[in-house]
Parts: structure tokens; C-alpha cells; sequence
């Protein structure tokens, strides 16, 4: 083994013990998508020397190559606002561990002014891409012992994970010394640095080194960074803790041009092994693009690359459609910048078991999902997403956490459904869940909460007879003819029984299990439509491709349950790369005959290919549902 493969060896090996005995640390909840909804970039860049060209401007691409300027290529942000200087350079935008947050940080500076002339930097937040809160940090007004400071350069910013904060790292150059990559610790509001600038990394040979950039691969830092004074080009170094002072510098130069260069960035394509390293070839005017896929060896694309600006020292993130969406609706789409129809999922992020409700109370639309992506469905809370129009989700955040509010099932938060109900003039939400293999209900005056759990489970035995299978997937149905509500439920068994007017209580003489067919697994769900029941359920599996609706009919709510002889109601399309469909609810748009079906399915394109880890990555899904002129229900087929 050579020494570079042995220290490598050592990183990795070093890694593993830390990740085993480390702390988990981060953010109690997820938001926003995952990578598998990513389908553009925002290129965040300043254009140039002239003070009127020192500001932050917005590129977008929908393939990472072809990239077009937002905003006519002018300011998306006011330097003269942000700014001490007037001038703002170096844009390094990173998309938060929380998944809803943003941050930029930029070089507060004009170099109109000189190159030794900016003491400051600026951090930014935003929830929108759109609004950002700005705060000037002067590191030599802020810390002691700055006083011979000539520059602060090119701030970034990465979360670290051991910490379980964002650190910002940036270059100082101190009277005549050599420029040096420091770091400090960001308050939680991103207002501030909470901690003494420390030195990040000087190269072992002690010469100057700016416009650092770290990205996290596998659990290691690699850090690329700018040789200044000595040759000029982009180096590589390695750690496997950000604050050890442990980095292994690797040989040689990472550009490909014998040009001088600055400014560089690293990003990953969607949906791909693949990275991009792109930097500023400042003499020349000009970006240049590499493509890697061991951030090792990387190979030119210029030849692939297509911009309509001239960028200069820029970052880049990934993009779902909400974000893409906001970005052009409010700064203009490029002429040539299409972004494709695709329709689902139509949540960001891991979600399954997709309860829908149309609320007369608030006049919108609701889903309630599992917060899936845990491993072994252990998942612990509820969240809510709102909606206007069936289309734009918004996260309407956590309603209902099991590890804090509810002692009797503290964990696998799965298949909730929910119920309005008019009370004394006015709507209640009544919500039922799984928790601990068991049936809660929680109740509310509003659909997004604040839910209060009764104190106790409702369901947490088997109805009489019943051996097998788990007290799981409750349904709700309010009866229009009658006014009565019913809760179903089971896994391997469907029971049923009448809820009192309380809501959260059962009539416990009225429970029976009802008869489906041997296809019946779970997630009943029930309809009525011009005088019949409607009953669905799924097939086989959360974690098989053939996890599968299907449907019967009844005259009453308690069944017997007629089984149609065509009775699939959707399943996957393996042509289309859809698997695992099932789990489903059902909307019915107030006032009309225009039905959809909510459902979940194996996260897209990669859940066929995860084995049993695909029944808890599982993405929320939405199509239309049309019945015959018999009153069957047509066989949806599942789209993008």
C-alpha cells in the first residue's frame, strides 16, 4: 500500500469509529425535498470589477449545463443595501440541513477600493430564495487581536455534522503574513459568528492559500482551494473532521488549463454520481467546466456548457420545482428554459399513506401523510401540507409528535386519516393515527392544529375472532345519509365500528369485522357516490412493486362488501418506472363530480432498486379517478 492509499485508508477507517460513536445531531424534523425531486440549479455569481458589476445575480439550469441569467442578468439583491462597502463579490449560497432554509455569505468589498481593503463579511438567510435577512460581520471590529488585518476574502459556508452547526470559513491575510483559510461557528439565526475566528488549514509548505470550497462526499471534507503566490492553481486536500487540523493534501493541481484561475466550486449533479468542479479564469474572462466522478481526476466540458453572462466566482445548489418555480415567477423565465409538466410526486421529500380532506372551514385542501425516509418505519410525527389549488403544496410543519405528546405510543407514527365535523356552529378536526401498533385520536380547531392528543389509545385490541395482523390504518368516514361517523382499521383483517358524537370514542356493540377477499392487506379507505359505497384497499406489500388498490361496493357503510370482477384501481407501470402504488385516500372537489385518488409509491427513479428499504422511502402521489357510466371505477393509470 502506498502512503496516499493509506491515508486515505486511515480517513475512512477513522470515519467509521467516529459515525459509531458519535451523537446523532442535526434537525428534529425534515423538510423540503430530497435529491430524487431536485430538477434544476440556481447559479448564484457577480459579474465583474466595476462596483455597478459587484452584486449578487441568479442564473437557472434545468440540466447543469445550460445555464440562463434570471432578472436580465441584473442584481437580485441591493449591494449599497447589504453592504459597508458598497460592493458585495464572491456569492457561496448552501442549502440548509433543515431543508427549508437558505444561506448565503458573501465578500463584503469593492475592489474599487484596493484589494487590502475589506474587513467584513455578510451573512445572509432565507426561507424563499426571494427574501433574504442580511448582517455585516467586521471580523476586525468584532474579535481582538485583528488590528493589523489587510483582507477578509470569499466566505463559504458547510453544516458540520459533529458540531451540528454551520460553519463559515473564509481567508485572512494579517499585516504581511501568508493569507489563511479560518473558520468560526454561526449563531442558530445565522446573524452572527459565535466563536473566535481559528485557523481551518494552511498548507504544510506555509504559503498562502484563499477561495476555499468543501464539500461533504461519503462522511469526508474535500477542500479545494487556491494557491496564491505559489503557482496559482487549484489544490486538493482531505479531512475527515473539519476542526482536527488533520488534512491530507493531495499531489498536484485539480484545474485543467495552464492558465491562471480563482474561484472555485464544486457541486454534484442531480440525480448522478457525477461532480462538477467549475472555476474562474479571471485573466481570460471566462469559466471553465470539469466533470468528476472520484473528485479526483476530472476531465474538461466546456465543449457541453452554454451560459448567456459572464459569471465570476459563483456557487451552485439543486433545485425542486416549488423553489425553480419561485425563482422564475418572480425574476422571469428565460426564453429557452423549459422546465418539464411532470405533475408527482406533488410533496417534496419521503411521504406515504396520504390522507386528503377538503376544508369548508378554511376553503383548502389538506393532505396528511406518514413522514417516511426512516429506516424500519420508525418515523415519529405528523406533518400537514396546504393547498389552494391541488397543485403547490405548502409544509405546513409538524402537527403532532409522539416522542412529546403522546406517552402511550411514543414512536412509528404511521397512516393517519381525519375527519371535520361541524360542532356548535363551528368545524372541529378530528385526527386519528397509528402509534406503537396502536390507534390515537387528536383533535383540533383548525386543520393544521395545534392537534391535542386524548390521552389514550383508542384502538389497542383485536376485535373478537381476530388472531393475526396489527391495529394499524385507521379510515374515517362520515355517512351523509345517516350523520353517523365510522372508523375502519386492521392489517390482515378489516374491522369497523360507529364513533359516538364525541368523536373520540367508539360505540363498542357496533364493532364487526367485515368481509373483503383475500387480496385485502390494509389502508381501507371509504367513498359514497350517488347512493353507493365505495370501499378501496391495498394489495400485498408496502414493500413489494406490486403493492397494489383495489375496490368493492356496498349499499351500507358496515358492508357486505360486493367485489367487482375488474376491481384493480391502479398498480405500477414498470414501463413508466412506477412501482408499489397503493395506500390510498380519495377527493372528491365540493360541489362536483371530479375525483382524484392520493396515494403513495416507491420513491422515483431509485426505490425499485433499494429491496425492502423501498416500503419507507415512498413519495405522495395525485391523479384523477373516473368512474364508468355503471359506476365502476376505471383503472387509473399512475402518471408522472
Amino acid at each position: 500500500m502506498n502512503k496516499r492509499k493509506g491515508q486515505l485508508a486511515h480517513i475512512l477507517i477513522t470515519f467509521i469509529a467516529f459515525s459509531i460513536i458519535a451523537p446523532v445531531i442535526g434537525q428534529e424534523y425534515r423538510s423540503g425535498p430530497a435529491e430524487k425531486d431536485f430538477v434544476g440549479y440556481l447559479f448564484a455569481y457577480f459579474k465583474g470589477n466595476a462596483v455597478a458589476d459587484e452584486s449578487v445575480c441568479f442564473a437557472v439550469s434545468t440540466d447543469g449545463y445550460t445555464y440562463r441569467a434570471l432578472h436580465n442578468n441584473q442584481p437580485v439583491l441591493d449591494s449599497k443595501v447589504i453592504s459597508t462597502t458598497g460592493g458585495v463579490r464572491d456569492p457561496h449560497i448552501l442549502r440548509g440541513e433543515d431543508g427549508k432554509s437558505f444561506y448565503m455569505v458573501l465578500t463584503d468589498m469593492t475592489s474599487s477600493k484596493g484589494w487590502d481593503s475589506n474587513r467584513a463579511m455578510i451573512l445572509l438567510k432565507s426561507e424563499d430564495l426571494i427574501h433574504w435577512k442580511h448582517h455585516v460581520i467586521n471580523i476586525q471590529e468584532r474579535f481582538k487581536g485583528h488590528e493589523n488585518l489587510k483582507r477578509v476574502w470569499a466566505p463559504q459556508t458547510i453544516y458540520d455534522p459533529a458540531a451540528g452547526k454551520y460553519m463559515v470559513y473564509w481567508s485572512m491575510k494579517h499585516g504581511d503574513g501568508a493569507d489563511i483559510i479560518y473558520y468560526a461557528y454561526a449563531n442558530a439565526e445565522f446573524s452572527d459568528l459565535e466563536s473566535e475566528p481559528r485557523v481551518l488549514f494552511l498548507p504544510k509548505n506555509g504559503k498562502s492559500c484563499i477561495d476555499g470550497d468543501i464539500i461533504n462526499k461519503n462522511g469526508l471534507f474535500y477542500l479545494f482551494y487556491k494557491t496564491e503566490g505559489h503557482g496559482n492553481g487549484i489544490k486538493l486536500a482531505l479531512t475527515d473532521s473539519l476542526t482536527s487540523g488533520k488534512w491530507i493534501e493531495q499531489p498536484g493541481y485539480k484545474q485543467q488549463t495552464n492558465d491562471a484561475v480563482e474561484g472555485s466550486s464544486v457541486f454534484k449533479l442531480n440525480q448522478s454520481d457525477r461532480y462538477i468542479l467549475m472555476y474562474d479564469v479571471y485573466g481570460k474572462g471566462k469559466y471553465q467546466f470539469c466533470e468528476s466522478v472520484d473528485l479526483d481526476r476530472f476531465k474538461v466540458i466546456d465543449h457541453e456548457v452554454n451560459m448567456d453572462f459572464h459569471p465570476r466566482h459563483g456557487s451552485i445548489i439543486p433545485l425542486s420545482r416549488s423553489e425553480f418555480k419561485k425563482l422564475t415567477d418572480r425574476w422571469g423565465t428565460p426564453s429557452d428554459i423549459k422546465l418539464s409538466t411532470k405533475k408527482n410526486p406533488i410533496l417534496d421529500g419521503f411521504y406515504a399513506d396520504p390522507d386528503v380532506l377538503y376544508s369548508n372551514k378554511t376553503k383548502k385542501y389538506y393532505i396528511y401523510p406518514t413522514s417516511d425516509g426512516f429506516n424500519g418505519w420508525g418515523g415519529y410525527y405528523f406533518k400537514t401540507f396546504s393547498s389552494t389549488d391541488l397543485q403547490d403544496w405548502k409544509d405546513e410543519g409538524v402537527i403532532l409528535d409522539l416522542k412529546k405528546e403522546v406517552p402511550w405510543g411514543p414512536r412509528n407514527a404511521w397512516a393517519p386519516t381525519i375527519a371535520e365535523k361541524k360542532v356548535k356552529g363551528d368545524y372541529k378536526y378530528y385526527y386519528y393515527f397509528t402509534a406503537a401498533q396502536k390507534i390515537g385520536v387528536a383533535v383540533a380547531d383548525l386543520p393544521t392544529g395545534p392537534f391535542k392528543d386524548s390521552g389514550k389509545p383508542l384502538i389497542d385490541f383485536k376485535p373478537n375472532g381476530i388472531k393475526g395482523g396489527q391495529e394499524i390504518d385507521p379510515a374515517v368516514f362520515n355517512d351523509p345519509k345517516s350523520g353517523k361517523s365510522y372508523l375502519y382499521w386492521g392489517n390482515g383483517y378489516l374491522a369497523v365500528a360507529e364513533l359516538n358524537k364525541d368523536m373520540i370514542s367508539i360505540k363498542q356493540n357496533t364493532i364487526q369485522v367485515l368481509n373483503v377477499d383475500r387480496t385485502f392487506r390494509e389502508g381501507v379507505y371509504v367513498i359514497f357516490r350517488n347512493g353507493t359505497y365505495y370501499f378501496l384497499w391495498s394489495e400485498d406489500d408496502t414493500r413489494s412493486e406490486n403493492y397494489r388498490v383495489r375496490y368493492g361496493t356496498s349499499s351500507s357503510p358496515t358492508g357486505p362488501i360486493h367485489i367487482p370482477e375488474n376491481n384493480i384501481v391502479i398498480e405500477k407501470d414498470p414501463s413508466k418506472g412506477i412501482y408499489g402504488t397503493g395506500h390510498n385516500s380519495v377527493l372528491q372537489v365540493p360541489g362536483t363530480d371530479e375525483w382524484y385518488i392520493v396515494y403513495h409509491r416507491f420513491s422515483y427513479p431509485d426505490g425499485i432498486h433499494m429491496g425492502d428499504a423501498a416500503g419507507f422511502n415512498r413519495e405522495v402521489c395525485m391523479d384523477k379517478m373516473e368512474f364508468g357510466t355503471d359506476g365502476s371505477i376505471k383503472k387509473v393509470i399512475p402518471t408522472h
